[in-house]
């Protein structure tokens, strides 16, 4: 989904709060109440290219690319890369250390053997990290994720490096992003909780990727998700297993199950159609179920998935490129390429949170 979460430890662990803080409810603090910031309400109306920018007032934000690549050979790979802005106060943007926000990036790089990831830290207001429009930038050291075009959407480099990959992306779209949940109003649970989010599922990237010395040139798709909300979990919802779906007939699916201490896990998603025209899943019509599990990290991970979506006639199983793609990082979790068999064969990316 993109909720991608950790931002609140980072909140606490960069931001200056004393030793006594309260504990964090919720998975990594997001059902944490935010009384101060903006709350997020069904109807809004979303201002393009404004809202590919940063959202003041909101305490956490997104923008998050996930890509399914292939070198010549056939060779399998996925990356990720991951802006996050955490607001400490519902505060326009500051010059200087005055500035209330906190950024953090993720990257990483998965293959059927190997996987590496990477995070760096910034405090606002100083130029290490940011997001601007007119030419569109989110930015983190030497981090990139950039456009010179007029609709920044279309045509975008994409750029990471560490000690042991580095990939350097051109990503471009002739479709329109699609507004994911009620126009844009994507609810997290029964009580309300929710997100503005947005995607843009068509891009097709293409570039090279180097992982421990070796290069390889590769294409295929990506997925770019943008959320901001203040408080998008509940103080019982503990988790989450997020799916990004490319089919080969060009539709695209978006799921996500949020899991909680009592009760059964909220569910829904949404179908993309293969024209850009979008329907909302409901929990009934969505039978969502893990099949099998790999030890990961000390931990036992659900890496085979079965996903039934019956009025579409969708049945298919999902599996991980890697079992292994742990992110190791402050806040640890699952995150890399599955395969998708069945009714309708593709590739996607699967997030998993809280084991």
């Amino acid at each position: 989904m993109r909720i991608n979460f950790v931002v609140l430890m980072v909140l606490l662990l960069l931001g200056g709060c004393d030793q006594s803080a309260p504990e964090q409810k919720g998975f990594a603090g997001m059902g944490d109440q935010a009384l101060a910031f903006t709350p997020v309400v069904p109807g809004r109306v979303f201002s393009f290219p404004a809202d590919h920018g940063a959202h003041d007032g909101f305490r956490i934000e997104w923008w998050y690319v996930t890509a399914n690549l292939k070198d010549q050979q056939g060779n399998e790979f996925g990356v990720q890369w991951t802006l996050f802005r955490s607001a400490l106060k519902p505060l326009a943007e500051q010059a200087g250390w005055a500035d209330q926000t906190i950024w953090l990036g993720h990257a990483a790089v998965t293959s059927s053997t190997v996987h590496h990831a990477a995070e760096r830290y910034a405090r606002g207001g100083v130029g290490q990290a940011g997001v601007r429009l007119a030419p569109f930038e989110a930015w983190i050291d030497d981090w990139r994720f950039a456009s010179q075009a007029q609709d920044p959407l279309s045509d975008l480099q994409l750029s990471a490096r560490d000690k042991d990959f580095a990939y350097q992306l051109h990503l471009t779209s002739s479709r329109p992003l699609v507004l994911q949940g009620d126009k844009g109003f994507s609810q997290k649970s029964e009580e309300g909780q929710a997100s503005y989010y947005y995607s843009q599922p068509f891009f097709q990237a293409s570039g090279t990727l180097q992982i421990d010395g070796q290069s390889y040139t590769v294409s295929g798709p990506a997925w770019l998700d943008r959320e901001w909300s203040s408080q998008p979990l509940t103080a019982n919802q503990t988790g989450w297993d997020w799916f990004s779906l490319h089919l080969d007939s060009g539709e695209h699916v978006m799921l996500y199950r949020m899991r909680q201490k009592d009760g059964a896990p909220y569910l829904t998603g949404t179908w993309i159609a293969a024209d850009g025209q979008t329907q909302t899943l409901r929990r009934s019509q969505i039978q969502l179920t893990p099949q099998d599990t790999a030890k990961v990290a000390g931990r036992a991970m659900p890496v085979k998935w079965s996903i039934s979506i019956p009025d579409k006639k969708l049945d298919i199983s999902l599996d991980a490129l890697n079992p292994n793609a742990w992110m190791n990082l402050r806040i640890p979790y699952w995150e890399g390429p599955v395969h998708i068999r069945g009714s309708h064969p593709g590739q996607g990316y699967l997030e998993m949170t809280g084991y």
